[in-house]
């Protein structure tokens, strides 16, 4: 990693009207790094991409792209940055191998690079075979991994990933997430946004972002470290159930569904544990095991938004 940054947001600002989509965020991204912007739908990701991206204009603050500034020059990072929206424009009516080569054109690859870029590209991707195959023709995940493709094909500097893997299949998100490793292994900056909160593990540091505002920036292991307090997984066939009993409990402060699981977070485990056990056992509720468990940076993010927002406790971010 790069001692050098190669992305400065300093108090970067957007309004829409009445609502604050990003509210002086401030943060940098190294060579060499995988910065994960993570938070709900509406926390001011895509905003916040697009104003780096210098498709949108910033109302305040200022940001730095590759050595260019893209609040007063937008412009002049284009050559050197790649941005990938949620909804990248391929053609559908063109083949894989043509939407490359339409790219390529647009930043000025010459055809000897384009030619050698694109067969390691399509390889790292696994979509060597479809080079021929319509763009609208291919899967969901296909079309992904081939945006990411036609986005690298001038060797960017910096990448900017708008919720790359949404809707992605598995297969298809580990082949994206490969091929982002190989490029920081490249010395490339990369900054993706995403609400999966699973995904912030994969990156080198993290920035949970809430109403635009940033909570927390750091690496996930550090992150973890910052959960206030202590957790308890109550695994039941009724989860729902095990939460309305245990919500309100003396030392709780909120109880969290986590699949077929109930993730209760309490002021200390060793006093607790017990009035829990007994808790459950009067209102004749069943559960499998009830057992202490290290916090994730989801558990991280929701407690940071309890404080915040009480209306949001008691659900999944998604």
């Amino acid at each position: 990693m790069s001692s050098l940054p190669a992305i400065i947001v300093s108090s970067l600002s957007k309004q829409f009207g009445e609502v604050r989509a990003v509210d002086r965020l401030s943060f940098e991204v190294y060579a060499g790094e995988i910065f994960g912007l993570v938070g709900p739908d509406g926390a001011g990701k895509t905003t916040t991409l697009r104003m780096l991206a210098g498709v949108l204009a910033a109302d305040s603050g200022t940001a730095t792209v590759a050595g260019c500034d893209v609040v007063r020059d937008p412009e002049g990072a284009k050559y050197h940055l790649s941005y990938m929206s949620q909804r990248f424009g391929l053609y559908e009516d063109l083949t894989a191998e043509e939407n490359i080569r339409f790219y390529a054109d647009l930043f000025g690859v010459r055809r000897k690079q384009r030619e050698q870029r694109s067969q390691e590209l399509l390889a790292a991707a696994g979509l060597s075979d479809f080079r021929s195959r319509l763009a609208g023709n291919l899967s969901g995940g296909m079309k992904q991994k081939l945006g990411l493709v036609c986005s690298l094909i001038h060797t960017p500097r910096v990448i900017l990933l708008d919720e790359p893997t949404n809707g992605v299949d598995p297969v298809s998100r580990r082949d994206f997430w490969r091929i982002l490793y190989s490029l920081v292994a490249e010395g490339v900056a990369i900054l993706t946004s995403t609400s999966y909160l699973d995904e912030a593990e994969r990156c080198h540091r993290v920035g949970l972002l809430h109403q635009g505002r940033l909570l927390f920036c750091d690496r996930p292991e550090e992150l973890k470290k910052r959960f206030p307090g202590e957790i308890l997984a109550v695994h039941a066939s009724q989860p729902v159930r095990v939460r309305e009993v245990l919500a309100g409990a003396p030392g709780v402060r909120s109880a969290l569904l986590v699949g077929d699981h109930v993730h209760v977070f309490v002021d200390g485990v060793a006093r607790r544990l017990p009035e829990l056990r007994a808790r459950l056992d009067a209102a004749g509720v069943s559960y499998e095991s009830i057992q202490p468990v290290a916090p994730s940076i989801e558990d991280l993010f929701v407690s940071a938004v309890e404080v915040e927002s009480p209306a949001a406790v008691g659900t999944k971010p998604s």
